[in-house]
């Protein structure tokens, strides 16, 4: 995979006093508006390596989130500008740490477990005259929205909490009012389109992620031209010469390609001006999972752009994981593992069906498959820290004996890796 960039964030990426510790876990999980386009992120936290957030101080959940975001992870790292929203209870709420985080980059959303009485209801109404987003959190009827008639902006409903039903009489009481809906556990593409014709305006879950099954028949045909290209540039055995004829043969991609690589991003001292010159400097290896990376993302620009923003960041994760479980060497390999992961939901087909047309690595294609390897332990442990399910990490890390006070740099490291990869394509 491309040493070279990872290894240039890390160094020239902005650094604070005490980052390296890595004390603080910070994930994110996107949400949509009704194109499916990324309207901000929701932050999810864990504070320490064992003494993980599980409810009980939720004041220390909401400190942490704030300072860590602001004074040690940095906000463009974690949200590329987009708006945080940030769980607040009573307190946080009360004491004003919402104010720390500009108006124009955070949503405050208001914890469930938070009485609308005459202290919170003020606090609300300071916010709302500062011009912050409000958010009433895990709503699954209409009857605590009421308590914050005029202040809040978004109310958001949990599907597992509530009925069809419930939904239809939270959209009949509040649109009208200009409230705006977001449906949370949003976890198929049938539940998206259901919400989206009912009248919720945003969506938060991993429908995104999950493919519509349609017929081979039906694949348009440039994205079958780029599996083909797959399936070659990942051969056991492959032949430079029919790389550089296989790139040169799509014109988009040979143009990525070389702009990727004459990109400061890369930081090479020389132009690259041809593909045959790009193969002989950076080998079969790298150009292997260059062009592998770039067909994925040409192949996922019909598709909503955080399925392919993933991708990516699980690829450098991955990646980067390597070296810690005993398998330096095969970065390549874990490169493509993240890589492929969402393959299915890009190309809308079976994985299996489309495993049988890559000569992935056995162990590569098991993993993806039955999830049942060490190797599926990385993808494992990649996804639980994105959903922010904490104790399976702490497990999986165990596990895989993986150091947990070096996940979350990984994590951000690869984020920021892959937005900087998907802004030059």
């Amino acid at each position: 995979m491309a040493v070279i960039p990872v290894k240039q964030i890390t160094e020239q990426g902005p650094r604070i006093s005490g980052e390296t510790s890595a004390e603080k876990f910070i994930a994110r999980q996107p949400i949509f508006d009704s194109r499916e386009k990324v309207y901000g992120y929701e932050l999810l936290f864990r504070s320490g390596i064992k003494n993980y957030f599980d409810g009980s101080d939720p004041n220390r959940a909401t400190y942490s989130v704030i300072v860590d975001s602001l004074l040690l992870h940095g906000l463009e790292r974690l949200t590329g500008r987009r708006k945080a929203f940030i769980n607040y209870p009573r307190e946080a709420l009360l004491n004003g740490y919402a104010e720390v985080i500009p108006n124009n980059l955070a949503v405050v959303e208001i914890l469930e477990t938070v009485e609308p009485d005459a202290e919170v209801l003020a606090a609300c109404r300071h916010l709302k005259d500062l011009g912050y987003c409000l958010v009433l959190d895990d709503v699954f009827s209409s009857e605590r929205p009421e308590a914050f008639q005029g202040l809040v902006d978004i109310i958001k409903v949990d599907l597992s909490l509530s009925t069809p039903v419930q939904r239809e009489q939270i959209v009949r009481r509040f649109a009208p009012r200009g409230i705006a809906l977001l449906g949370e556990k949003v976890e198929t593409h049938e539940e998206f389109q259901q919400l989206k014709t009912l009248g919720f305006q945003y969506f938060q879950g991993y429908f995104f992620s999950k493919p519509q099954i349609i017929s081979s028949r039906d694949i348009p045909a440039f994205k079958l031209n780029y599996l083909r290209i797959l399936q070659a540039i990942n051969r056991p055995e492959i032949n430079l010469e029919e790389i550089e004829r296989i790139i040169k043969g799509e014109p988009s991609l040979c143009y990525k390609l070389l702009r990727y690589l004459n990109s400061s991003f890369f930081g090479l001292r020389s132009d690259i001006r041809s593909i045959r010159h790009a193969v002989f400097l950076l080998g079969e290896r790298e150009v292997r999972l260059w062009v592998s990376l770039l067909v994925l993302t040409s192949m996922g620009e019909d598709k909503p752009q955080e399925l392919v923003v993933t991708s990516l960041v699980r690829a450098s994760w991955c990646e980067s994981l390597a070296g810690k479980i005993g398998m330096r060497g095969r970065e390549g390999d874990l490169f493509l593992l993240g890589l492929f992961s969402m393959i299915d939901a890009i190309l809308d087909r079976p994985l299996p069906e489309i495993l049988a047309q890559l000569p992935v690595p056995e162990d590569t294609r098991t993993a993806l498959l039955h999830r049942n390897t060490r190797l599926a332990q990385v993808l494992a442990l990649v996804e639980a820290y994105e959903q922010g399910d904490w104790e399976k990490l702490t497990g999986l890390a165990a596990s895989l004996q993986i150091d947990e006070a070096s996940i979350p740099e990984m994590y951000l490291t690869a984020v920021e890796w892959a937005r900087q990869v998907f802004q030059l394509a």
